[in-house]
């Protein structure tokens, strides 16, 4: 067996014993030390083999692979949001050649639905996959960046986070946690909802048992229903055991996927709730200021892209599932009446006073997105809705 001695400038050695039976993690330091051991029995070059070896140690160390964990609060591969979530990770794996690898953990995995924010603001994973109106309990004004009853279509959000100041104001509100947002996919409008029984007037509200989240559950209650919040990967059972007499989640293509057309066939919409379904990306700000500039170029495209892949794919897939639930499962499309709309506008308007009186952030954050809903509307109602008007009149 052979046994060579290196010794080095500072007067420690380092001693290789038979280099053919050394395991290496990387084919270039196994190169190395076959370099270095030629080199030291040729010419005993003990400061190059020194060299040689701190330099490999350096070229490893910029070589290895950065690993992240993401925690979100879908079940795994859920169509729409939990596809997404794992686009991002595959795409920041892509995009980095290998320099950086993100883990995705489905929800109740690493932790629960609900708690991927904290989980994210604590390190315990350094990036999260979620809908920022979940954060409403901790800060109010988080639902905003999400959607809120009766505001702003996808269009009109992005444009109001990328030019109306949403952006800074996210940004701002997640500060103090050591959190930065991004947006990261988007379900598009939602739909009312799945309903057991058909839905007249606001009196038939009362007491219903409802699966909502965001101020558009408190916009329910205010019309004397119960609102639950339950976790996507817990909602079938829920339903239909009777623990919840309807559901509101997204919409055609999500919900089917989930089978809610099974245990009722009442599809109520437009979703007032929820008239946007922007995702959110949560970065450990740590943990993401660590990265070398390219890499975080590389996390913000990675979830950019997805905001604009996921709203695609979504409209596409929710007119085919539509479609399908209508003409093939025996699901019935049914709209509000006028006098329950009537009191959902006024119940929105009630509980949104109401809401940002009682704090200040969501009194800030509201005037922003008001704004942008004002100074939007005329355009959308042109470009959008009036063009529709004439496209498709028969």
């Amino acid at each position: 067996m052979g046994l060579f001695i290196i010794f080095l400038s500072c007067g420690r050695t380092i001693t290789l014993v038979d280099m053919k039976v050394i395991e290496m993690k990387k084919m270039s330091r196994r190169e190395a030390m076959k370099q270095l051991g030629s080199k030291v029995v040729a010419s005993a070059g003990i400061a190059g083999g020194a060299g040689l070896l701190t330099n490999q140690a350096h070229a490893d160390e910029a070589d290895a692979t950065i690993e992240w964990k993401m925690v979100t609060s879908w079940p795994k591969n859920l169509p729409g949001p939990g596809m997404s979530a794992q686009r991002i990770c595959d795409r920041i794996n892509t995009m980095s050649g290998g320099r950086m690898r993100v883990r995705l953990y489905a929800a109740g995995e690493l932790v629960p639905a609900f708690e991927v924010f904290d989980a994210v603001s604590s390190g315990t994973a350094q990036m999260g996959h979620s809908a920022s109106l979940y954060w409403q309990g901790k800060m109010p004004a988080a639902a905003f960046f999400c959607t809120v009853p009766f505001g702003l279509t996808p269009s009109e959000h992005v444009t109001w986070i990328e030019q109306g100041g949403g952006q800074e104001l996210w940004n701002n509100l997640y500060a103090p946690f050591g959190v930065l947002p991004l947006m990261a996919g988007n379900t598009g409008p939602t739909m009312a909802g799945w309903f057991k029984e058909e839905i007249h007037s606001p009196t038939d509200m009362k007491g219903l048992k409802i699966r909502a989240v965001g101020i558009g559950g408190e916009v329910l209650r205010h019309l004397g229903a119960s609102a639950v919040s339950i976790s996507s990967s817990e909602l079938f059972t829920a339903f239909q055991s009777g623990v919840v007499d309807a559901v509101e989640f997204l919409g055609p293509w999500t919900d089917g996927a989930l089978g809610f057309q099974k245990i009722a066939k009442n599809y109520y919409a437009p979703g007032f709730n929820k008239p946007n379904g922007t995702g959110e990306a949560l970065l450990n700000k740590v943990a993401f200021e660590g990265l070398d500039k390219d890499l975080q170029e590389i996390v913000k495209t990675a979830c950019r892209i997805e905001a604009d892949i996921a709203l695609a794919e979504a409209n596409a897939a929710n007119a085919y599932a539509l479609s399908e639930l209508i003409n093939h499962e025996g699901v019935k499309l049914n709209g509000f009446s006028n006098e329950l709309e009537t009191a959902l506008r006024v119940a929105a308007d009630d509980v949104m006073a109401d809401f940002i009186a009682k704090d200040n952030g969501a009194k800030e954050v509201y005037q922003s997105y008001s704004k942008a809903k004002s100074d939007y509307s005329g355009w959308s109602k042109l470009s959008l809705v009036s063009y529709l008007g004439l496209r498709d009149k028969d």
